[in-house]
């Protein structure tokens, strides 16, 4: 290597100083993205003849050869390059001269950094964003085969009342619409190119970075070069998004955990997706549910690391900063395969719609809809209803049965109150009526769950 191409290198002879200067283990990730920027700008110094239009045809080239290279294994990455950005640039001059010399006219390593990082966030958050669809389908169509699938409804993970399987699903479909709209939304804010902010206080060159955002696709220009080189709230914001994501797949691998247990037996998950024990081998235990939901914790490491890497920096570019790609790495790549393996999770299992049924005659879940008929019909006050419901739940128990298995006599023989009671009560208390009698919008009923389910097919056909 010549002693004009060593320029561009760092200044040390250190091996243990450049491996921990040196980036480019792991901003190689970065090769797509910087090459496109680099592209974008050179075609951009061509129009503002900073440099000449053949200088930039041959920059072109020469970084398609790179990129070439690069994805054929060609490529030898080296510490001696520091980071992805000088190894291309390095190479590039190797293979066109002086022109490659040209390319960093009028840019710095921090706003290059900071574009190719920006690209690679936003690309992740479009993609992640068509996974999160996909898991979504997935519930919906779940669902819309179980709007008549009864299960217990929870609270403090206990017995509260009748709903169906299809609603239960649509409400994590609802979770993710959420996710998909967070990701969606960050998108739109940060779709802003950083590139020909310089070091920090742009350039004196006659550039023209309307020009280059328009090439690389985003909005427009950043709006301060000092803040441009120095923000990674795009990071942090992509992280964000990723964390609350798969806090969300975390609770449905808790539930299926759950489900998937000898004391629910709600569902059955495909082999594929458990399995057995090394030394009891009638077991066959959740291990992708177990694995989504540990994942969780890594995740919100890698987003606690970078607010802490960012919450003292002084303006503008520090070194610090180069810890922001790692940990965003890590959770995309964690994010990228906990959505598809969830999404097969919940396609292939199989729901156990007898016990399911069965668990709902098990702590007395019609017991509010016996106080809502007695405000309703009897016109009493909710109070003295919910007490003289507590008085039938008493007699249930004393009989052994579930209040939904009640017959009149056995209601009006809890309380003289109820003594005269209309027969028209048992049908009040019948699992099925009970789930179907909430038919507010948004609730239960199997009506209600449909529409839910229609919502979400129209929704997923325009987006």
């Amino acid at each position: 290597m010549s002693k004009k191409n060593n320029q561009i290198l760092k200044n040390t002879n250190a091996e243990l100083l450049d491996l921990f200067n040196a980036s480019i283990m792991f901003d190689k990730k970065l090769y797509s993205q910087d090459i496109r920027g680099s592209i974008a700008h050179s075609k951009m110094l061509a129009l503002q003849n900073i440099i000449s239009s053949d200088d930039q045809k041959q920059i072109e080239k020469g970084l398609l050869q790179v990129l070439d290279e690069i994805e054929s294994g060609e490529f030898k990455f080296s510490l001696e390059y520091e980071d992805i950005h000088m190894a291309v640039e390095n190479r590039l001059t190797q293979i066109i001269g002086d022109a490659g010399k040209r390319l960093h006219t009028a840019r710095s390593r921090n706003d290059q950094v900071c574009t190719d990082f920006t690209l690679y966030v936003q690309e992740k958050t479009k993609s992640i964003q068509n996974q999160i669809k996909e898991l979504i389908d997935t519930f919906v169509e779940v669902a819309s085969k179980h709007t008549t699938t009864l299960m217990p409804g929870m609270t403090h993970l206990q017995h509260a009342q009748p709903i169906n399987f299809g609603y239960h699903m649509m409400a994590y479909a609802n979770m993710f619409k959420r996710d998909f709209e967070r990701f969606g939304s960050s998108f739109e804010r940060n779709n802003y190119s950083p590139l020909g902010s310089a070091a920090l206080a742009g350039t004196p060159h006659n550039i023209d970075r309307f020009k280059t955002a328009e090439l690389l696709g985003f909005y427009g220009p950043t709006q301060n070069a000092m803040d441009s080189v120095s923000n990674r709230d795009f990071a942090l914001e992509l992280l964000f998004n990723i964390s609350t994501t798969m806090m969300h797949i975390s609770r449905i691998s808790e539930e299926l955990i759950l489900w998937s247990s000898y004391e629910f037996r709600f569902v059955r998950m495909s082999d594929m997706y458990a399995t057995t024990s090394s030394i009891m081998p009638q077991k066959k235990n959740p291990d992708v549910p177990e694995l989504l939901r540990g994942k969780t914790g890594r995740v919100y490491g890698n987003l606690i690391s970078l607010l802490t890497v960012m919450k003292s920096l002084p303006l503008a570019y520090n070194k610090d900063t180069q810890e922001d790609k790692e940990g965003v790495f890590d959770s995309v790549e964690t994010m990228e395969i906990s959505l598809s393996i969830l999404n097969e999770v919940i396609k292939t299992m199989i729901v156990n719609i007898d016990n399911m049924a069965n668990a709902c005659k098990i702590g007395h879940l019609t017991a509010t809809d016996l106080a809502d008929y007695l405000v309703q019909k009897q016109k009493m006050p909710f109070r003295e209803a919910y007490y003289l419901t507590k008085e039938v739940v008493e007699k249930a128990n004393s009989l052994n049965k579930d209040v939904s298995e009640l017959n009149i006599d056995e209601i009006r023989s809890a309380s003289k109150e109820l003594e005269n009671i209309d027969e028209e009560v048992i049908s009040y208390l019948s699992l099925e009526n009970s789930m179907n009698s909430r038919n507010s919008f948004g609730g239960t009923s199997t009506k209600e769950s449909e529409k839910q389910v229609e919502g979400f097919k129209n929704w997923l056909k325009d987006v």
